[in-house]
């Protein structure tokens, strides 16, 4: 047996670490993860409350697409800034700026003054995930990092079971500026312990930042995320958006064509493992998250089922994705073996988004619940093993940079695919309603109070149209087992590897270098 080192981490952190400090810096990781997680969430039920009390019920999505936003496009930008002064600096503005946002969030008199502070929320909540994964690299060998990464990770799934719930307690018993301001005294509780706790990482390299990449891909982003949230809605400014996307990424190409220090590290997409994992954590996003987001409706039509009974199924999908996540990461830790997870997570979803494909009408609601829970699990058997497997691809000097192409190939593939969900299922049940019914207008209240046979007639338009589109999912998911069989075979190292230098760069991108693995001549 012959040992491989991936030359993307630093024994000289991990060696500083004392088993009591990881404590305390998971703790800090945790509490930080879970707040940014949360506010994506813990909004969603407060929304009607603060648009009303705001007076601008027609600019109620900018509350959460001004955060979708921000926590978007900053995440390449933190990324490289990451790189170049340490994560650790990075973190703590970010989470003093999480808290100060918050605080300003429920100061607001109106809906324009929320909407600017919840961008600058968003970008801080960026900061937060995305540096709390790279400083878990920097501090843990390779075969400890797939555990703490899935304990990170579990924070996203929670957000979403107890986030609405939380929100609707806190904004009918508080008042809706306690949904932001709850995080001021939790996050200060944080900023104190990780003060403490997370360590001073010197940067692998003192390379200079990308400014004017930094800026054109960020107009790249902010033009998709737009034209995508704008064709769903059937705005026309989404093609003005689209074409000032297509020629920002000309810029960028031109540009970055060269670039010593690209903001997005495209010479790692070279390398197999690399591009295995980014592809990994896209079909998350487009594959489960867009699954996630449409099926309350699905349920509420399709099986004529009320607004709090159709919510269970995303529960039960996200249970299993909570369950997968920590076993998985566990079991990646423990064993040292990693490929059979995301081949079998990948697998489990191709075959349960099939089995809703072919689920007939009028199934009775546990067996899609039960199905929904299998495509969960399944996700969350490489939902956080996907973000160790990217880092254990790159050079330490690029773990900022290639953790957020990872995160954003997520987000992406989220905003993207719920977008073309909504678009398919919005048209398809306006072509296929009988004469005098209004897509626009439709509602389950409206649904629910109709005769036997209008209901009956709905339900089966419903299912007709959500068919193709799980159908389409499983492809999806067929796609990430695809990127599963690229990556190599073997074992996590359990030595954390010497620090970065240009031939360990170079080295790291390397086949043979792939994860740190343990295997055979």
């Amino acid at each position: 047996m012959t040992q491989v080192r991936n030359h993307s981490r630093s024994n000289s952190n991990t060696g500083r670490i004392s088993p009591t400090r990881l404590r305390l810096l998971m703790a800090a990781l945790l509490a930080v993860s879970f707040l940014g997680a949360l506010d994506h969430t813990i909004v969603s039920t407060s929304l009607a409350t603060v648009a009303g009390e705001l007076g601008a019920l027609q600019h109620m999505s900018w509350v959460v697409v001004g955060y979708t936003l921000a926590s978007t496009v900053l995440l390449p930008v933190l990324g490289g800034l990451g790189d170049r002064v340490g994560p650790r600096m990075v973190f703590l503005i970010a989470l003093i700026g999480f808290a100060a946002a918050s605080f300003v969030c429920g100061l607001a008199h109106d809906m324009t003054q929320l909407v600017v502070a919840r961008v600058l929320q968003g970008m801080s909540a960026a900061g937060l995930q995305l540096m709390s994964q790279t400083i878990v690299a920097e501090v843990t060998t390779p075969r400890q990092r797939p555990a703490y990464l899935s304990l990170i990770g579990a924070a996203f799934p929670v957000a979403i079971l107890i986030g609405p719930l939380l929100g609707g307690l806190i904004t009918d018993h508080w008042g809706w500026p306690w949904v932001f301001w709850i995080n001021v005294p939790v996050g200060l509780a944080a900023l104190l312990l990780a003060v403490v706790a997370v360590p001073h990482i010197e940067p692998a390299g003192k390379k200079r930042f990308d400014v004017v990449g930094a800026v054109l891909l960020t107009a790249v982003l902010v033009a998709v995320v737009l034209a995508v949230a704008w064709f769903s809605s059937g705005n026309s400014a989404a093609w003005i958006a689209l074409g000032a996307g297509v020629a920002a990424l000309g810029g960028l190409v031109v540009v970055e064509r060269g670039q010593q220090n690209p903001i997005i590290p495209v010479h790692l997409f070279r390398n197999r493992t690399f591009s295995a994992g980014v592809g990994l954590s896209a079909v998350m996003g487009a594959g489960l998250i867009s699954a996630t987001a449409y099926l309350p409706t699905y349920f509420q039509m399709a099986y004529g089922v009320s607004a709090t009974i159709s919510g269970l199924v995303p529960i039960a999908t996200v249970l299993g994705m909570l369950v997968g996540n920590l076993v998985t990461g566990w079991l990646a830790s423990r064993t040292g073996r990693y490929r059979a997870f995301p081949i079998v997570g990948t697998v489990m979803g191709a075959l349960g988004l099939g089995a809703m494909f072919l689920l007939p009408r009028g199934a009775p609601l546990w067996v899609p619940a039960l199905i929904m829970a299998f495509v969960g699990l399944g996700t969350g058997a490489f939902m956080s093993l996907a973000i160790a497997i990217v880092q254990g691809a790159a050079p330490r000097s690029e773990l900022g940079a290639a953790t957020a192409t990872a995160g954003l190939s997520g987000q992406i593939g989220s905003t993207v695919g719920s977008a073309v969900v909504g678009g398919v299922v919005g048209f398809g049940v306006a072509s296929l309603l009988p004469t005098g019914l209004d897509s626009q207008t439709l509602t389950p209240a409206l649904v629910h109070a109709a005769d036997p046979a209008m209901q009956a007639e709905i339900a089966a338009i419903y299912h007709d149209v959500f068919s193709p589109v799980f159908l389409a999912l499983a492809g999806v998911y067929t796609l990430g087992f695809i990127a599963a069989l690229l990556l190599p075979d073997g074992r996590l190292s359990d030595d954390a590897a010497v620090p970065a230098d240009d031939s360990a760069d170079s080295a790291a991108l390397d086949g043979s270098a792939d994860l740190a693995l343990q295997g055979k001549d």
